[in-house]
């Protein structure tokens, strides 16, 4: 896997960059092409590339994995070259219309969600700090920061439980479940921290609770989205980060709808297995999202970088009908996704869990919290 060739399919993301430059030289209806290359051109790609189930070997070492890791090293010098770039020459081009401006940075959201939020995703969750500081500096750009204490400190330990806001619950419409995860991933990132601290017999503001690094580098970008231009500047800069953000959460939404660990009682939960997210091995659009598709491996084994990531046949971990840019879009549609979703999520529970006779409780979350 040393092979720079091997490595190059996941490099794709690159590609959108160029697609986003010239949206903005050409304005116009030009400013749709981002999501119509990201969402749509890539579900048609897929239909007709078919499965990649193929497995690296997981036990190949970090020093064969450069080519890999490097896309997601580079990717935030690109990002934030395009979007503050794009904000001093929007802003400062009175030829562009106040659609434009927004239809471009749409663009820009969906290129620092669809693949920024990503990669920032895969460096938290690596051993080297430095790694994970760039994706600090990714999620900040979007103003979503506690992503990363909110994802590692109650996403993970406790998907497909009660106390996970992530885990999408059956029937909960996507529009339900939008506003819902946006306040309660932010209360209980801010808690785990705040007891983190407890644990270490600090207080919550502690220097080293890193809502401190969180909330400086988001005011940071704010400045220097301001010093290149101005209000509008801003506003320009928050608008892709709630697109971003949307991104991020209709995945989010995806990856666990209905899926539910079994209660053993006293608090506890079966441990987390690999029929416990929804995956999908579509090639084209787990090369554009370095393999989160294969998100039952990722939940099993986290620190798994993404080209180890395995993937897992059906009678071990659900299957999507489509990858997530297809997913993502039906989601959208409550009564279509529920038409699409609600039977394999209860040919899952017969497959899986025989033995559970009542629903309700997984359903609307109202088991007990786990220990």
């Amino acid at each position: 896997m040393s092979h720079i060739v091997r490595a190059l399919p996941f490099w794709m993301s690159l590609l959108l960059v160029p697609v986003v430059v010239f949206a903005a030289m050409r304005g116009g209806w030009s400013v749709l092409l981002v999501p119509a290359v990201a969402w749509w051109l890539f579900t048609l790609i897929d239909s007709f590339a078919g499965l990649n189930e193929a497995n690296a070997d997981p036990d190949t070492p970090d020093a064969q994995l450069f080519w890999y890791r490097a896309v997601t090293v580079l990717w935030f010098p690109v990002q934030a070259a395009l979007t503050f770039g794009l904000i001093w020459y929007v802003t400062g081009n009175p030829a562009f219309g106040a659609w434009e401006k927004i239809g471009i940075f749409f663009g820009v959201g969906v290129l620092s969600g669809t693949i920024g939020v990503n990669y920032a995703h895969e460096l938290c969750h690596q051993k080297a700090r430095w790694e994970r500081r760039l994706g600090d500096l990714l999620l900040a750009m979007v103003f979503y920061s506690h992503f990363r204490s909110e994802h590692l400190l109650v996403h993970h330990p406790y998907v497909g439980t009660p106390r996970d806001p992530v885990t999408a619950r059956y029937n909960e419409g996507f529009h339900r479940y939008y506003p819902r995860v946006l306040r309660q991933s932010l209360v209980s990132a801010f808690r785990a921290e705040a007891a983190r601290q407890t644990r270490r017999g600090r207080p919550w503001y502690h220097r080293s609770n890193p809502f401190w690094l969180y909330w400086s580098l988001q005011a940071a970008f704010l400045l220097l989205a301001f010093a290149l231009g101005g209000i509008e500047g801003v506003g320009l800069l928050l608008m892709q980060a709630g697109v971003a953000i949307w991104q991020l959460e209709l995945t989010n939404y995806v990856e666990h709808y209905g899926l539910t660990r079994e209660y053993l009682g006293d608090g506890r939960y079966e441990h987390v297995k690999p029929r416990h997210s929804w995956n999908a091995s579509h090639r084209w659009s787990n090369w554009l999202l370095i393999n989160l598709q294969r998100h039952s491996d990722h939940h099993y084994k986290p620190d798994r970088r993404f080209p180890l990531l395995q993937a897992h046949a059906a009678d071990e971990a659900p299957q999507l009908p489509a990858g997530y840019p297809a997913m993502t879009f039906v989601a959208m549609i409550p009564p279509v996704w529920r038409r699409i979703m609600n039977k394999r999520v209860r040919a899952w529970r017969k497959a899986f869990y025989p033995q559970i006779e009542d629903w309700a409780p997984y359903s609307k979350a109202t088991n007990p919290m786990p220990r």
